[in-house]
């Protein structure tokens, strides 16, 4: 199990900013999320969105190990 974090808007559209997800890779859990509420999928699939595995960004699928940590990061911007 996956504790999953979505920041800012994220977190917004979810309706949650924590909750605990079985998933055995990331593009697993993305895709449970997806399949669960659409929206947000296409949200997390949009781009600049980060995600953090155990506080790393990663750059493509990576796997999830029992009380991994996921954080899900809406696009930053500067000023």
């Amino acid at each position: 199990m996956a504790r999953v974090l979505m920041f800012g808007r994220l977190a917004d559209l979810a309706g949650w900013r924590e909750r605990v997800v079985a998933a055995p890779s990331l593009d697993a859990l993305t895709a449970a999320l997806a399949a669960e509420d659409p929206a947000l999928g296409e949200a997390l699939r949009a781009p600049g969105v980060k995600a953090a595995v155990d506080q790393l960004l990663s750059a493509g699928d990576v796997a999830l190990d029992d009380g991994s940590e996921v954080a899900f990061l809406p696009p930053m911007s500067g000023g």
